[in-house]
């Protein structure tokens, strides 16, 4: 069944571009003329670049091509001019067959006096005769196919150049989105130190400083028990800003004993779902636990989550992590949280995926290679 309908998807892929190699040719016969002149270029140049993705995409999607997105930059238009050839003959491939067919039915199924002109081994002969003609057209439409793939790969694939520019593209466009996201986590830091642990402070000292001024040591009691609990909890902040920083179960259980502490520590249960038969590396652990971290506390804070689930598991050379929550939804992915995520997968040459419609339930992917 596959093999059939991989072979209708084949044909109906040829079949268009038999029908695009005849747009493609007269348009090389308007474009390469426009060329010449200023004013027209750039109507050529979209031209040439609209047909030369929409071959693309039909190479893709009909003859198994798997050409990536991208500006093929001169070569557009040498393409379009030879897939016009290349696909002028498949279309004739497909003419004769069709031409055959008619023919072959038009002898056999003639009237009484073609019937009458025929010996009894001709049908025999037509039909070995077209089965053959069959198999030959068969093989010329799967060379035409193979020829139509590599043609692509030629004039449609982003070259080395190219590639290497969109590479160092991005590795810029990463290196600032980390430095922002290091800006970014600073600021948190230091927010979470100030509203929290230094207003713990501060009132531990205003505390001590009553207790001095009564000198009686019955009526300062209370103060001083106020002033213990205080340093109790400036202590359990402190340590939660550390942890936030940087987990130390990470460094002695790895992952998955940070991620059993995170979820001990949850308001709201979290069921863990983890298949890490080899440990990751450690900046890719890192990396894992906060996109896990940051999902949870953004299900807690803003989707009114009831239950998070969270799943990590490696195959191959990816660390594949899923957060899903039954929240009300509608979180962003340029939110503050949620951006410092992209950010920080993006360093790492990941994939991140966001599914959070209205009403619910959100889901958050990430991929990190970790080979």
């Amino acid at each position: 069944m596959n093999v059939v309908r991989g072979a209708a998807r084949g044909t109906a892929g040829l079949v268009l571009g038999a029908v695009t190699a005849v747009v493609e040719l007269a348009w090389v016969v308007v474009a390469v003329p426009m060329l010449a002149l200023p004013a027209t270029r750039p109507w050529s140049v979209r031209g040439t670049r609209w047909l030369a993705e929409t071959d693309r995409v039909r190479v893709n999607r009909c003859l198994g091509g798997a050409i990536p997105p991208g500006p093929a930059g001169g070569r557009s238009l040498a393409y379009v001019a030879a897939h016009a050839v290349v696909g002028g003959l498949g279309g004739a491939v497909l003419v004769l067959v069709g031409v055959w067919v008619v023919v072959s039915r038009r002898a056999l199924s003639g009237g009484s006096g073609t019937r009458a002109g025929m010996s009894w081994y001709d049908p025999i002969t037509w039909t070995a005769f077209g089965l053959l003609v069959l198999f030959l057209a068969a093989q010329a439409l799967i060379g035409l196919a193979a020829l139509e793939r590599r043609l692509a790969e030629w004039g449609l694939a982003p070259s080395d150049r190219e590639m290497l520019r969109s590479r160092v593209q991005q590795l810029s466009r990463t290196r600032t989105e980390v430095l922002e996201a290091v800006d970014d986590e600073r600021r948190r830091i230091e927010r979470d130190l100030h509203d929290g642990v230094q207003q713990r402070l501060v009132a531990l000292g205003m505390l001590l400083g009553r207790a001095e001024r009564l000198g009686d040591p019955g009526a300062a009691a209370p103060l001083f028990r106020q002033a213990r609990e205080e340093s109790r909890r400036a202590l359990e902040e402190l340590r939660e800003v550390a942890w936030r920083i940087y987990p130390v179960a990470l460094d002695d259980g790895g992952l998955p004993a940070a991620l059993e502490s995170l979820a001990e520590g949850s308001s709201v249960p979290i069921v863990l779902d983890l298949d890490l038969p080899v440990r990751p590396g450690p900046a890719v652990e890192t990396a894992a636990y906060f996109v896990v971290c940051e999902a949870v506390t953004n299900a807690l804070k803003h989707s009114r989550a009831g239950r998070v689930e969270v799943g990590v598991s490696r195959s191959g050379g990816v660390l594949l992590v899923r957060v899903a929550d039954d929240g009300v939804g509608g979180a962003r992915a340029d939110g503050r949280g949620l951006s410092g995520l992209a950010r920080r997968v993006a360093a790492h040459d990941g994939r991140f995926e966001l599914d959070s419609p209205v009403g619910g339930p959100t889901t958050l992917r990430a991929e990190l290679p970790c080979a």
